[in-house]
């Protein structure tokens, strides 16, 4: 039968409903499926990666773009399409490797679940692990403003006192971040501190995977206000005393790269630059964990360059069902 000329965003969604019916078929009775609670169903959509269907229908190292990507400097990287987890291009996903400010999407994630968002929260001395941070011992903000901060700006000690405010102590708050990891099934990870800044030890600290990262990165975008946090660009952030702090989202790809939606940008001499991102066009959704890439400037070029890829493969992924 013809397929009929829908929009590619018609047949995305066709095609991918399709897809779905088939997964679900594979694993049990689609009235089993339907029972699924919203959480069970974000949960299995997050970890889902597929790496069989795209290699199946395609030549992926004969699409546009793929001849770039051995000249990338990041040492490992992951990119899947959303809806089903298609596995798009990989490196090294499951290589143990520092997540250095990454780490603060789990911190996020824990403040938006647990905290009281309208609370006030205040900078204490204890708190106050480094100089290089943007707020200081006495500031004081609504909590969901220091995690604009913490996000956009990556600020280490606004990430060090959400984590205290959100656990009751530091030590509390590691245990639920890991906790956390395990549900998301984010094996290979292993959290000790909220911003990913590096301890004492060089073998030791926050570790994860591009893979894990990503399940991360998925599951974090789902909710609302974790994404309307991670794609805004500028903002004033007030304190409680009513001054006024303007940041500016440390993620360039947000305004390099069209259709860019987040995530989160990480470096320490460690870690290397790198950079949770998504972008969305035409309907389709990419997401992408690029680790140790070899300079700030580097890690948006370089997911720049896997996006273009990533969507000429989907293209020609909807193209090859449409024959």
């Amino acid at each position: 039968m013809q397929t009929s000329p829908f929009s590619i965003r018609l047949f995305l969604t066709w095609t991918l409903l399709v897809l779905s019916l088939h997964a679900v078929c594979s694993c049990g009775s689609q009235q089993s499926s339907d029972k699924r609670t919203p959480e069970e169903i974000r949960l299995d959509r997050s970890t889902r990666i597929d790496s069989t269907t795209l290699p199946s229908v395609l030549h992926l190292d004969s699409i546009a773009g793929y001849e770039k990507l051995s000249s990338l400097t990041a040492e490992a990287w992951i990119l899947v399409e959303d809806s089903l987890g298609l596995l798009i291009s990989s490196k090294s996903a499951d290589q143990l490797m520092h997540p250095a400010s990454l780490t603060k999407m789990m911190t996020c994630l824990l403040a938006l679940e647990h905290g009281r968002k309208n609370d006030t929260i205040s900078i204490t001395p204890d708190v106050f692990v480094t100089k290089d941070s943007r707020v200081r011992p006495g500031d004081a903000f609504v909590v969901e403003k220091l995690i604009y901060e913490m996000m956009m700006q990556s600020d280490n000690v606004a990430a060090v006192a959400l984590g205290k405010f959100v656990g009751g102590d530091t030590l509390t708050f590691h245990r639920m971040m890991n906790e956390k990891a395990g549900y998301l099934h984010m094996d290979s990870t292993h959290f000790v501190n909220a911003n990913g800044m590096p301890v004492n030890a060089p073998s030791v600290g926050n570790m994860s995977t591009a893979r894990d990262l990503l399940i991360l990165s998925r599951y974090c975008m789902d909710d609302s206000l974790f994404a309307q946090i991670v794609r805004t660009r500028q903002m004033d952030i007030p304190f409680i005393d009513h001054r006024h702090m303007p940041i500016q989202n440390t993620n360039l790809l947000l305004e390099q790269y069209k259709g860019c939606i987040g995530v989160k940008t990480g470096y320490t001499r460690q870690a290397g630059a790198c950079l949770a991102s998504a972008a969305t066009r035409n309907g389709i959704t990419l997401h992408l964990v690029l680790l140790k890439s070899k300079t700030h400037a580097s890690r948006f070029t370089e997911s720049a360059i896997l996006f273009d890829y990533g969507f000429n493969v989907m293209e020609a992924f909807l193209g090859h069902q449409d024959n």
